[in-house]
């Protein structure tokens, strides 16, 4: 009971955090596909290698991702478990967290990089797809990186090598209104900006299109993440919808029967 009070509470103070990214941003669909194993193997590499050295995913076990997602146990250990026990084992039945003690990251970031678990559930997966293509470089930033999803977030863009280095560009409308001062009427005007769409200014080690379909692996993942059971309850249903079938063809059969000598 304590557990599922917890796991409430971090979902709920998630959604708050991320929540406070400002102002709606027109958001890409992403087409996320959990039956697609070679790329949820993909995007899990990418996460180990990329986000676990800050972003902890401690509602999930190395051991039960090798094995919804087809990984040998030992390869998933040799690869992918860097944190060892009490006893500096590396053991696939570990959590996964972060390889960054939370107070180096604290003092890195000014805040603690927060538990991704949930994320897409949280936040829905096309927000995180577009958030993962969404840095471009701000010098007034402390990490040199800006989100136009996430206004002055404090993660600088990890992947930069493989996207390349962006430009925002924002456009510039006018709003007119009228106000009366001293029984006379007063026309003012005023400015707003809104983003409206990068510029490269650097390109990467891959094209636009291979780091869409990059940070899509990525997005399935998180997806698998936020509900590992999901597969499961889907062939679940399946077989129940099956099973009623059978039984609704059974329930006819017996219903004629019992009624053949009614007239």
């Amino acid at each position: 009971m304590k557990k599922a009070i917890l796991f409430l509470s971090f979902a709920l103070a998630s959604g708050a955090v991320f929540a406070s990214g400002g102002a709606e941003v027109k958001l890409d669909r992403v087409n996320v596909d959990l039956h697609d194993q070679e790329s949820l193997q993909r995007g899990a590499r990418i996460f180990v290698n990329y986000c676990l050295s800050c972003h902890s995913a401690a509602y999930a076990r190395y051991n039960r991702v090798a094995a919804d997602l087809g990984i040998p146990e030992d390869q998933m250990v040799k690869n992918m478990v860097f944190i060892p026990d009490a006893k500096g084992d590396l053991k696939p039945g570990s959590l996964m967290k972060a390889t960054m003690p939370a107070e180096v990251a604290k003092a890195a970031f000014n805040t603690v990089p927060p538990d991704l678990s949930v994320i897409t559930r949280a936040r829905t997966p096309d927000w995180f797809y577009t958030y993962m293509r969404s840095f471009y470089r701000d010098d007034a930033r402390p990490s040199g990186w800006n989100n136009s999803v996430f206004p002055n977030v404090s993660m600088p863009h990890v992947l930069h090598d493989w996207q390349g280095q962006q430009r925002a560009v924002y456009r510039t409308e006018k709003h007119e209104s009228v106000s009366m001062k001293d029984g006379k009427k007063v026309k003012q005007v005023s400015e707003e900006k809104f983003f409206d769409h990068f510029e490269i200014e650097r390109a990467g080690s891959m094209s636009p299109e291979q780091f869409d379909s990059t940070m899509r692996d990525l997005t399935n993942f998180m997806v698998y993440l936020g509900e590992p059971a999901k597969l499961v309850r889907y062939q679940l249903g399946i077989m129940v919808l099956v099973f009623l079938s059978i039984l609704l063809v059974i329930a006819y059969l017996l219903k004629k029967e019992y009624w053949k000598d009614v007239h």
